[in-house]
């Protein structure tokens, strides 16, 4: 029998030295994690060879760029990213960023840095 999971029981990671994310899933095949970026917050540019995204704002407004135009979501929004797109994600608002990124397969491990000039 499965169990129910939250942020709470979560195998919990760091990243980008201030911003959470929360393994809810962990498959190969699929991963589903819930992730907080504080406000000022900004990943690097990267893509990923085998995994396509799904991202879907919680709480804040996420300002992604993907393939190089840059989207506005706000919470109750998502963006697909394919993979191969370069993309980035930033927290310009003045309240923390709470998102859900669903992988198929996982993209931990199928991450490649991209400079920020590198037009698609």
């Amino acid at each position: 029998m499965n169990a129910s999971v939250s942020t709470h029981n979560a195998t919990h990671y760091r990243w980008g030295g201030v911003c959470d994310g929360w393994h809810l899933l962990a498959g190969d095949d699929l991963s589903v994690i819930e992730e907080r970026m504080l406000p000022g917050a900004t990943e690097l540019r990267h893509r990923h060879a085998r995994a396509r995204q799904f991202f879907y704002v919680l709480d804040g407004v996420a300002t992604l760029e993907a393939g190089g135009v840059t989207y506005s979501l706000k919470a109750g929004e998502g963006l697909h990213i394919p993979p191969g797109t370069a993309h980035q994600m930033c927290n310009q608002c003045t309240v923390d960023l709470r998102f859900m990124v669903i992988s198929a397969p996982k993209s931990h491990g199928d991450r490649e840095l991209v400079p920020p000039d590198e037009v698609e």
